[in-house]
């Protein structure tokens, strides 16, 4: 085993994609137990390993030379083989600089607030100091500085969140309030799962800069390949490997009309784009035990809305899906964080006169052209982008492509 991610249960993870993306090598995950990882470093056939919780304290003993910054900082995430002697570094600040940078956020001469005070903060706090910020405040459930007193820190310019609050599967959670912070300048959240924790989406309500930590997954990997290596990664190509897994990761959800097309066009871009397809209707007939019109009829348009949010929250809260939703997702506001923070939301937009309305009890109700009147600002709020699809399936298809591609 030359290179690989130490832990104690790793389960799914990016970094063998990631590590293999940059610089080509093979890199194995390591789930170890406690008293094992002495043994592996006693013994040293590796060349290089990533180390992620419970163990980036553990090893520093273990290494022959911890370079001064993760000395500081209290905890190594990447050791190096050189020759049997262990060398530690830190490269989790250098992907959170970088993730700060990208996204547009400086903290020189900034009050910048840390959410958390575990090792990521500490890491935060060494990140934030080194790009020049003129105080750090960090905020801990039983800390001096905690949430019931954030008034304190009401000149916040910078929040940096090292919590998990708000990540896979607790989506839509946020630890703070952003309306507690109106000097606020930029938000950045290590959370990558979801895509956008509802911090995030806080942030981008107020046109905030803001990103989630992905990035800096890639980023810090990135800085331990070429500690692995000794050789130097271009940032493009960092650029093009945060770009293929955002793409690998991230929904694409398709809004619209009744009828306009959202499953046709659904099946054939998820084949397209090797994507798990869901249709949020047949999610839905297939927990209710019962079809779309019959549960209008016997249950109410309110139940319904009821089943099509709780399906949202749930099917949105995956990855890596193309997700067909029903004409009426938009009529609840609520429905839109949950498809939004992983997801590319797409309008599909068919003229009317090309729109069924049997097996549609809200079509047939209100009528195409009231519905459409109803509904066409609630679409176009909810959406990231507008596509034809008065077309064949294909040439629709390809166009979303186009549009993906150039996100």
């Amino acid at each position: 085993m030359e290179y690989g991610l130490l832990g104690e249960k790793l389960g799914h993870s990016f970094s063998p994609q990631i590590h293999e993306a940059l610089a080509g090598y093979r890199y194995q995950l390591l789930p170890t137990p406690p008293e094992a990882v002495e043994e592996l470093f006693r013994r040293r056939d590796f060349k290089g390993l990533n180390v992620t919780i419970p163990y980036k304290q553990t090893v520093i003993p273990l290494c022959g030379e911890v370079d001064p910054a993760a000395q500081a900082i209290g905890a190594v995430n990447t050791v190096v083989n050189r020759d049997g002697k262990l060398f530690g570094y830190n490269t989790d600040m250098d992907g959170l600089i970088y993730l700060a940078r990208r996204t547009g956020i400086a903290m020189e001469g900034k009050k910048v607030v840390i959410l958390g005070s575990g090792g990521t903060s500490r890491t935060a706090q060494a990140a934030a100091l080194a790009m020049g910020a003129a105080e750090t405040a960090v905020i801990s459930r039983r800390g001096e500085d905690n949430y019931e007193n954030l008034s304190r820190h009401v000149d916040a310019q910078v929040i940096i969140n090292t919590t998990p609050v708000g990540m896979f599967p607790n989506c839509g959670v946020s630890p703070v309030d952003l309306d507690a912070f109106p000097r606020l300048e930029g938000v950045l959240d290590v959370v990558y799962n979801p895509l956008r924790t509802a911090l995030l989406m806080e942030a981008e309500a107020r046109r905030l800069p803001c990103s989630c930590g992905l990035p800096m997954l890639v980023a810090q990997a990135k800085r331990a390949a070429e500690l692995f290596t000794g050789t130097t990664i271009p940032d493009i190509r960092l650029e093009q490997v945060i770009a293929s897994l955002t793409a690998q990761v991230r929904n694409v959800v398709l809004i619209g009309m009744p009828g306009c097309g959202k499953s046709t066009v659904g099946r054939l871009l998820a084949q397209r784009l090797g994507k798990e397809f869901l249709d949020l209707d047949q999610l839905i007939e297939e927990k209710a035990g019962k079809s779309i019109p019959e549960i209008f009829a016997q249950e109410g348009e309110a139940y319904f809305r009821a089943l099509e949010s709780q399906a949202a929250k749930e099917a949105g809260a995956r990855t890596g899906c193309v997700l067909s939703t029903g004409g009426g997702i938009a009529v609840r506001d609520e429905n839109y964080l949950p498809l939004h923070q992983n997801g590319v939301i797409v309008h599909l937009k068919r003229d009317l006169d090309l729109l069924p309305k049997d097996g549609r009890p809200v079509s047939q109700r209100t009528g195409l052209h009231t519905l459409w009147v109803q509904r066409k600002p609630l679409y176009l709020s909810f959406a990231d982008l507008t596509v034809e699809n008065n077309r064949p399936v294909e040439e629709t298809v390809s166009e979303i492509e186009e549009e993906l591609n150039a996100l």
